[in-house]
């Protein structure tokens, strides 16, 4: 074999060993990023919502409505709330990588109940997800996805909270959805400038301190007489 020949195929060789190694080094990188992309809980979203309940009693509002929608889920020793993984649905593209691997895209939600004071907490629930667009991702909130909140405020509604409020010299009255003492203030009594009597009565701040179904009381001076 000439010279000519000789260096001719080392040169081919060489260039072949150099683009099978890129061709490697590029898939290894893609592997691993994907690899860690969709092993991962890589997003969470949160959503939030007072209520006018101790943290045990919206603690057991939210397992309530969680079991009406068939959610498995388990309490945490610190109480926190936490579902099983979830099945993205099937127009969720993954690629071939993920599908390769096995790697499925999924979804949960981390609830947590967090106490506001003796008759108030906050219920905070994050959608944690795997391999999920992000363009989609909103679609997975628990208000979007099984109208978490509408279906607690139903069920505050049917066993509001005891009242710590007097049985007497006036009306106890559940907030409304949306309402605020000027508003309740304007169905209970007619006027609503007396909201600031009513706050003063009920150890409130503002108009806007009270949450859905709270229970304010309204004495009886400021009644109209249709509501007495």
């Amino acid at each position: 074999m000439s010279l000519v020949r000789r260096q001719q195929l080392r040169w081919w060789f060489t260039a072949g060993v150099i683009w099978i190694c890129a061709a490697l080094a590029g898939c290894y990188v893609s592997w691993w990023s994907g690899t860690e992309h969709y092993t991962a809980a890589d997003t969470e979203l949160g959503e939030e919502r007072q209520l006018a309940y101790p943290a045990n009693d919206a603690l057991q509002l939210t397992e309530s409505a969680l079991r009406g929608d068939g959610i498995l889920f388990e309490v945490q020793p610190d109480n926190s709330i936490i579902t099983l993984w979830r099945d993205a649905d099937l127009n969720v593209h993954t690629g071939w990588l993920p599908a390769l691997m096995g790697q499925h895209s999924r979804y949960r939600y981390e609830i947590e109940i967090v106490p506001e004071g003796a008759r108030r907490s906050k219920i905070i629930v994050n959608v944690r997800t795997e391999g999920i667009p992000d363009e989609q991702l909103a679609s997975y909130k628990a208000s979007n996805r099984f109208a978490l909140f509408n279906e607690i405020d139903e069920l505050a509604a049917k066993y509001p909270p005891n009242s710590p409020l007097p049985a007497s010299g006036g009306v106890n009255f559940t907030m409304l959805p949306n309402e605020d003492l000027r508003a309740l203030a304007k169905r209970a009594t007619g006027n609503a400038g007396n909201w600031t009597q009513i706050a003063k009565d009920n150890g409130l701040t503002s108009p806007t301190d009270v949450t859905a179904f709270q229970n304010v009381w309204v004495r009886n001076s400021l009644l109209k007489s249709s509501t007495r």
